[in-house]
């Protein structure tokens, strides 16, 4: 087995974590493939003009590109080059049929998992780096190897389930008459978008969960070797977990779906807050400071967003009701039923705080990214925010340091709306600034400034409570936030 590796997808997942691998195994060439012509020729391109934005990125891609990086839309070529495969694609929320806005849509991974069988021409591990429901390692594993995943037992519950595909399969040898074989692992990612580099170079853990037999247990080996990096000065080995492959599939769910449900927690206490008296940084403050809870992920805002904690909790829920595990799937569901009430409380809040309409005034939004530091307007809270705002013909100026241009794609098709790079230009004549992402930028703006160029009363609801609010009402200010 060569040293090569590939990866298929060169979006959030793939471009990030194999520039990383290439940096800290200079030793192994590393290929990401992806059909988007388009995006790999942003990824090549010559000033460093690469198609998502995070910290650090470019600084690591210029370090190794061209030399044991290098991205390209020749899947079949990298394919026969690499005996180990990561297969990074797009898991969406399914829109449609069966599972509709809580299902996974598999078709990208499964048309995936066909290519790799067409084009390999020798054993491959494949390690599946997407987000995907518990178990999908065993439909792969039946697509490669044409069985039911690596000789395993498959649990009780995922046979008797209707839903289960795979319930009546054998198990497979390899690939029909050509020997070949397939070892399928799961390796999800757990990075955070804005500190993606960091969490790479510096991880809490590493989880690698492989099938419990002789070949599994080499591929995991495998997979162990590359995370620790060339002469073992990467990644510590006992921050690389090994499960099985189902607990790994399912730890990636898990820990979102917990992250998720800390911030609908919160927001849930921070309108409390607001109703009693209460100020929610310092009940969060104090919670925090007891060890079994810690502080993290207990900031109240606008709720949560990206590509991937809505999109894992709904899975979850349809999981849970899959195997008849219905209040569990009631539980789930309420997370996000907290975190889209959280939004809807904004414009609420908006509405009776200016006098009852909005119709026809201008609110300048700062932020449209889910968080700081990342272009990634995935399931934002301020898309949403903007739709409700959109719906009472609010004029809204929108401005973003980094999310202009996806925000654009988002909102495309809906009238009253303008985008501002300069802040400035944004807030001038406005009745309110909305500010919905908590950008280091908007702490440090001339507020005097702003509040001169704005329409009386000036209004700043500050959703991620990132500004200094007292400094905010001298200047003359009417000021909201959340859980205050």
């Amino acid at each position: 087995m060569n040293r090569n590796i590939v990866c298929i997808g060169a979006g959030y997942i793939g471009g990030p974590t194999m520039a990383v691998i290439a940096k800290m195994n200079p030793d192994r060439k590393v290929y990401v493939c992806d059909i988007n012509a388009k995006r790999i020729a942003a990824w090549n391109s010559k000033n460093y003009a690469l198609p998502i934005y995070e910290p650090g990125l470019v600084d690591v891609v210029k370090e190794v590109r061209g030399k044991n990086l290098f991205f390209t839309t020749d899947i079949k070529s990298a394919v026969k080059k690499c005996d180990i495969i990561f297969v990074g694609v797009n898991t969406p929320t399914k829109m449609f049929g069966r599972g509709a806005g809580r299902a996974s849509d598999l078709q990208f991974w499964e048309a995936t998992a066909r290519e790799i069988k067409g084009y390999a021409d020798g054993d491959k591990i494949v390690v599946e780096k997407s987000t995907l429901p518990v178990r999908t390692a065993a439909a792969m594993e039946a697509i490669l190897n044409g069985g039911t995943g690596n000789g395993e037992r498959i649990p009780r519950a995922k046979r008797v389930a209707e839903s289960d595909a795979l319930a009546g399969v054998g198990t497979g040898n390899g690939k029909a008459g050509t020997g070949i074989r397939f070892t399928v692992l799961s390796n999800p990612e757990f990075l955070a978008e804005g500190t993606a580099i960091k969490d790479l170079l510096s991880p809490d853990r590493v989880l690698i969960g492989g099938p419990e037999t002789v070949e599994g247990r080499a591929a995991v080996r495998e997979i162990c070797d590359i995370y620790a990096g060339k002469d073992g000065k990467w990644v510590e080995r006992y921050k690389i977990l090994t499960t099985n492959v189902w607990s790994a599939e399912l730890t990636k769910l898990a820990a979102n779906a917990m992250l998720a449900q800390r911030v609908s927690s919160v927001n849930a206490l921070a309108g409390l807050c607001e109703a009693t008296g209460a100020d929610i940084d310092e009940v969060a403050r104090v919670m925090g400071a007891d060890r079994r809870i810690g502080s993290k992920f207990l900031k109240a805002g606008p709720g949560f967003g990206g590509s991937c904690f809505k999109k894992d909790v709904l899975n979850l829920v349809y999981l849970c009701e899959t195997f008849g595990l219905h209040t569990a799937a009631e539980y789930w569901s309420g997370v996000i039923k907290m975190n889209d009430h959280q939004q809807e409380r904004i414009v609420s809040r908006l509405f009776k705080a200016m006098f009852n309409t909005l119709a026809n005034k201008k609110i300048a939004m700062f932020g449209f990214a889910f968080k700081a530091d990342t272009g990634d307007t995935r399931e934002t809270p301020a898309g949403y925010v903007a739709r409700l705002l959109n719906e009472e013909h609010v004029r809204l100026a929108i401005t973003d340091p980094k999310a202009i241009e996806n925000g654009k794609r988002d909102l495309a098709g809906l009238d009253g709306i303008t985008w501002e790079k300069d802040p400035y230009k944004a807030a001038k004549d406005a009745d309110a600034v909305l500010l919905m992402t908590d950008w280091k930028e908007y702490p440090a703006l001339d507020w005097e400034k702003i509040f001169k160029s704005m329409r009386k009363p000036a209004l700043v609801f500050d959703t991620r409570n990132c500004l200094d609010a007292g400094a905010l009402k001298k200047i003359g200010f009417r000021v909201l936030n959340v859980g205050k």
